[in-house]
């Protein structure tokens, strides 16, 4: 059995048919998951903290979510539109930028979007909960996603999964490319990268001015 094979078996081992297929579903639908996240941010009563507490929760979750849009915009500027699919087609292997320390930081940004809005909103307690939904929703894509780019790009995105952590990004490793990657390596312009991103761009805005009213009508004050 060659390596590939026993990489493909292990992956079937570890990863149960209907995580697969839970993973599969939450990718097509990762847009629309997260509403009922919003929806709570919205309408659950803030903590009512001291004045000090209250601007510095404020302002810890304007950069967790300054630090997440920093990472997807990274990561979008060398994985360009492709990021923004809801079916299963591939483009090539990116291993460059921040795909070369950690292989979803695409992902890592999402959640650290999300709790920062959770701290925006003054709902601490729920941050946690936010977090623990979202390392469960993308476990299981990420579980999908490696099963199926596994099957179609071969022994190159075995030594990517080999060389590259999943979720712990390898700063003292510096990013290295493999003949099948290296001419691929390819940065999307500025302009872009900031039209792929458009979406969670004004997902932003929205959300900052939601909250801003929110806190404008009293709640939890």
């Amino acid at each position: 059995m060659d390596r590939l094979t026993t990489t493909k078996s292990q992956i079937t081992q570890e990863d149960p048919d209907t995580l697969r297929e839970l993973g599969g579903w939450l990718f097509r639908h990762r847009t629309s998951i997260p509403l009922p996240i919003a929806l709570a941010l919205l309408v659950i009563p803030a903590s009512s903290p001291s004045p000090v507490l209250s601007t510095s929760l404020f302002g810890l979750g304007v950069l967790t979510v300054a630090a997440g849009e920093g990472i997807r915009l990274w990561a979008v500027h060398h994985i360009g539109v492709i990021s923004r699919t809801r079916s299963d087609r591939l483009g090539p292997l990116v291993d460059s930028g921040p795909f070369g320390l950690v292989r979803n930081p695409l992902y890592l940004g999402n959640i650290l979007l999300w709790l920062g809005f959770a701290l925006s909103a003054r709902l601490l307690w729920l941050a946690p909960i936010i977090v623990a939904l979202l390392v469960f929703e993308y476990h299981a894509i990420v579980r999908w996603e490696e099963s199926l780019l596994s099957e179609r790009l071969g022994e190159s995105y075995r030594r990517y999964m080999d060389r590259v952590p999943r979720w712990v990004p390898n700063f003292a490793g510096a990013p290295h490319h493999t003949p099948e990657t290296a001419g691929s390596a390819h940065l999307f312009s500025w302009p872009e990268t900031l039209y792929s991103e458009r979406g969670t761009l004004i997902a932003i805005a929205v959300g900052s001015g939601l909250l801003a009213l929110k806190q404008a009508l009293g709640f939890g004050l």
